[in-house]
């Protein structure tokens, strides 16, 4: 793993060393007292981490606290790198994706939290967050939400168009877009998400990835399960059951949310916080449901994101900014605040909480809509892995896929072509890469 290591670090390597002054102030200690308070920059798009910082400042008022969104997910990625490479502007602490920690380790970008205890919370958290936030040894993160996927959905708008109940297939799914559609609104949107095309997937069994060290095979584009997905999709475009201009995340897609125009999300379940706070005239139409499973006779589910909080390796405020992770990720003030307003947690504890499991919601109108997403996760598939240059691969998957949304190439097709990317971009940075 070694080769591949290094040669991937490279472009960042000599950015990461000269971010050692950028990320923090000329606080030396870091750690925040009376005589030498500091304030800590924390990249995150997550709302809930705002309360936290809040809390966090009370019971640590040497301390301040300042959440900038840099965007979510990639573009904040794409930020932290333009930061290290410019050797100033990078935060001290990150909000980083699971899938997305193996590359800033890879790239030598991340703290080991090991150095503060942080080693010591094995058991604390579920398996795959914490296998996540430990990939090649050390504690490079701390879990602060999971990710099981779920799909929520207006049920408002599934009542005007006559659908009774959830689609618990494909088929279903198939049948409720139709329905959905003939009233003028779309029931999904955006094929190019490489999130929501892992997550359908995964759900169904599929494997596309075998990645041991430096030697990875990718296949997703002639593994049997992928291939149906990239079928049912394309039947979905072919009949314009499905939204192919929308972005998620973007401000139009929350303004089709809002107006009932897109019926459905399939993704991870801190959605429900992401949703109440991005759609707040939605209380009382949105419920929680399963994943579509690719038969009847399938129950499996994938993960789409969950996400750690991480110390960049140049802070020189780590000290204080641990104790932020910590209390976020950790002290059970801190977690509370995030599980009460809506996240979904990474830690067992609160996953078997009853008062957790049986809490209502009237933005859900009140269903116990906790108890579906923890079925959920108790379902994921242990199947599915990343690759270790994921961000790279997320990045691009749009660049393709897109042509599908388009009419350029078949969906199928421009799997083939993104794969044939992904095997020439790992064998350039070291790894050994083939086609399955």
């Amino acid at each position: 793993m070694k080769s591949a290591k290094k040669i991937l670090a490279l472009s960042l390597a000599t950015a990461t060393m000269m971010s050692l002054a950028a990320c923090g102030s000329n606080n030396s200690a870091g750690e925040g007292t009376s005589d030498n308070p500091v304030t800590i920059n924390v990249w995150a798009w997550e709302p809930t981490l705002t309360p936290v910082a809040k809390a966090f400042e009370k019971k640590y008022p040497n301390i301040k606290v300042k959440i900038t969104n840099a965007g979510t997910a990639q573009k904040e990625y794409t930020a932290i790198n333009n930061a290290l490479q410019a050797s100033k502007g990078a935060p001290d602490v990150a909000q980083i994706e699971y899938f997305a920690v193996p590359q800033f380790v890879l790239q030598n970008s991340l703290k080991d939290l090991s150095e503060f205890g942080a080693d010591k919370f094995d058991g604390y958290y579920t398996p795959g967050p914490w296998a996540s936030v430990t990939y090649g040894g050390g504690v490079h993160a701390l879990p602060i939400d999971s990710g099981p996927d779920a799909m929520f959905y207006n049920k408002e708008v599934f009542d005007k168009a006559g659908i009774t109940e959830a689609p618990k297939t494909w088929d279903e799914f198939y049948e409720a877009a139709k329905k959905i559609r003939a009233i003028g609104g779309y029931i999904t949107c955006e094929p190019t998400n490489v999130a929501v095309t892992e997550a359908w997937i995964w759900a169904a069994g599929g494997k596309a990835v075998t990645s041991q060290g430096e030697n990875i095979t990718i296949n997703y584009a002639n593994d049997p399960v992928a291939k149906k997905y990239y079928a049912f999709m394309q039947k979905l475009i072919d009949e314009d059951l499905i939204d192919t201009k929308l972005t998620m995340w973007s401000e139009e897609w929350y303004k089709a949310l809002d107006d009932g125009s897109l019926a459905t999300i399939t993704t991870g379940a801190w959605m429900a916080a992401m949703l109440k706070d991005g759609v707040p005239t939605g209380e009382g139409k949105w419920r929680v449901s399963n994943m579509p499973q690719i038969d009847a006779n399938t129950d499996g589910n994938g993960e789409d994101g969950g996400s750690s909080l991480a110390i960049l390796e140049g802070s020189d405020k780590a000290a204080a900014a641990y104790k932020f992770v910590e209390f976020a990720a950790h002290d059970r003030e801190g977690v509370k605040i995030r599980i009460d307003k809506g996240q979904f947690p990474a830690d067992t504890e609160t996953m078997a909480d009853e008062s957790f499991l049986t809490k209502t919601d009237p933005y859900f109108g009140d269903q116990k809509y906790q108890d579906v997403l923890v079925e959920g996760a108790k379902k994921v598939g242990d199947q599915w892995q990343f690759l270790p240059y994921e961000v790279n691969a997320r990045t691009t998957y749009g660049d393709y896929v897109g042509k599908a949304g388009t009419g350029e190439l078949t969906y199928q097709e421009a799997i083939n072509q993104w794969q044939e990317s992904l095997i020439q971009y790992g064998s350039g940075q070291g790894f050994k890469v083939k086609e399955g």
